[in-house]
């Protein structure tokens, strides 16, 4: 088993206790803006990473569309809910999340908006539910009493997991008899061939790797699912958006113009630029697997949000009894003010 590999029972108790941050703790955060009165407004955005991938806000900076805005990469994570947290709580400038951690982490009172959206489900980019060739799993039902890794819990790939569970027609009883795992993506390939897990979730370029290893084939999607969609935005605090307007709009039309370099630019310049983006930050990564990149995934032009990318899992957090049901609107959970993409 690798060192990395931790297994986590998912429970609605550790569902809230990743996600249920207290508008207090929001609000004593460090990384907010000393901007205010003065006018002075952040130039340097503390964020995270992701290991052997190039963010659409690293691939931004490198375009030259941040203009004098800088980057200081303090980490790396797996996860979006944690992405989240740390930008919540000050630790981080930005961070980006499935919509319904989103959700989640608003209705918990915390002052946060999202502000573009980072990934979403298209035809390349989408997440699998992979299980070996020879599995006997073919059907929802045959999931009962099996183990289905994940990048993390209460995120994407859970809200996917019961969603597809539900429309095959398992009953809440049942579905709680299928255990979801944290397993880092980057071990989920090996974790499934080594039989300790039943089912693993790939996406991206992992996804396509481990396709073309062969020996797996997909039990669904969740663009099988669901079809086109944008799933997670990138959030800020309302302080840090009150206090850095100017700021936040350079960073969210940079990061929309990255989304559309990528989506016009020949898919063969964007590994490469990608690859280069890599190789120059010098963290000793693998850059294999960039070969394998096809798509951000975003839905809509520049990474605008629509009330749509967020409702479903209004609502979904809502059956689960997560979230009260009317408690959030989806309007209030974003906004493409400062989103310049396209305009004049």
């Amino acid at each position: 088993m690798p060192a990395a590999f931790t297994s986590t029972t998912t429970s609605r108790r550790q569902f809230l206790a990743l996600l249920g941050i207290s508008a207090a703790a929001v609000s004593c955060g460090t990384a907010t803006a000393r901007g205010g009165g003065s006018g002075a407004q952040v130039t340097t955005l503390k964020y995270q990473g992701s290991v052997g991938a190039v963010t659409l806000p690293e691939l931004a900076a490198d375009l030259g569309y941040l203009g004098d805005l800088k980057l200081e990469w303090v980490g790396n994570t797996i996860s979006g809910p944690q992405d989240i947290q740390s930008a919540a709580t000050g630790q981080t400038h930005f961070g980006g999340a499935f919509n319904g951690a989103i959700v989640k982490l608003a209705s918990s009172k915390a002052p946060i908006k999202a502000v573009i959206s980072y990934y979403g489900v298209d035809e390349h980019s989408y997440s699998g539910y992979y299980v070996l060739e020879d599995s006997p799993i073919r059907s929802a039902r045959d999931l009962l009493g099996k183990k289905v890794g994940m990048n993390t819990l209460g995120a994407h790939s859970q809200a996917v997991l019961d969603i597809y569970l539900s429309r095959n027609g398992l009953a809440k009883a049942d579905s709680s008899k299928v255990e979801s795992l944290v397993v880092p993506p980057v071990n989920t390939d090996q974790v499934l061939r080594q039989k300790q897990i039943d089912v693993g979730v790939l996406g991206g370029v992992l996804r396509d790797k481990a396709v073309a290893a062969g020996g797996i084939r997909p039990l669904f999607s969740d663009f099988d699912l669901l079809g086109k969609f944008s799933a997670g935005s990138y959030i800020m605090t309302d302080r840090f958006i009150k206090e850095n307007p100017d700021t936040v709009r350079t960073f969210v039309t940079g990061v929309a113009k990255a989304i559309e370099w990528a989506r016009t630019t020949p898919r063969e310049e964007v590994i490469a630029r990608q690859t280069e983006i890599v190789k120059k930050r010098g963290r000793n990564e693998d850059t294999s697997t960039l070969q394998y990149w096809r798509s951000y995934g975003v839905a809509e032009q520049g990474g605008r949000i629509e009330d749509k990318e967020f409702q479903l899992w209004l609502d979904w957090l809502g059956e689960r009894g997560d979230i009260k049901q009317g408690q959030l609107k989806a309007a209030d959970l974003y906004t493409n003010e400062f989103n310049g993409f396209g305009k004049g």
